[in-house]
């Protein structure tokens, strides 16, 4: 992807690759439009690679084509819930979003919204591979989705 001077966020594209989920793909993208600003204000604070992007794109897939890039780039069987490019790419998987978001008190979409914002928080900066830095993050992606819902609410 393009670089672009800091200061103005990256072209946002979120784009389904995937049949079988069903999910409100405009809120989705004013969701994850909302959030980029805040998430942005992390990446000035932590220096990931987000305040660099020319444009960036979440891609909604399903089980099969997240497990094949799991396997491939990670060394991982099995599909997962988000992988995160540096380059400003972020898979999210749908079923599983499907199949986590009651447990979470989510409908489909902000569960979708929750795992691109995770993706966006790895491109500012944050790390989840230990249990101190993950909680951090965790707090951070809720903070971030709870702002963006209101906003989104807000401008209906």
């Amino acid at each position: 992807m393009k670089m672009r001077k800091a200061g103005t966020p990256p072209d946002v594209l979120i784009a389904s690759r995937q049949r079988t989920v069903r999910y409100d793909h405009a809120r989705l993208t004013r969701i994850v439009s909302s959030a980029l600003p805040l998430c942005m204000d992390v990446a000035s604070k932590l220096g990931g690679p987000l305040n660099e992007l020319k444009q960036m794109e979440c891609v909604v897939v399903g089980n099969r084509t997240m497990a094949r890039v799991h396997r491939e780039f990670l060394d991982l069987r099995g599909p997962t819930d988000v992988i995160t490019f540096p380059y400003g790419e972020i898979l999210v998987c749908a079923p599983i979003a499907a199949a986590r978001a009651t447990e979470f008190g989510h409908d489909v979409t902000t569960e979708l919204a929750l795992y691109c914002i995770h993706g966006l928080l790895h491109l500012a900066g944050h790390d989840d591979l230990e249990p101190g830095p993950a909680k951090r993050m965790a707090q951070e992606q809720e903070r971030i989705l709870r702002s963006a819902l209101m906003a989104v609410r807000a401008s209906a």
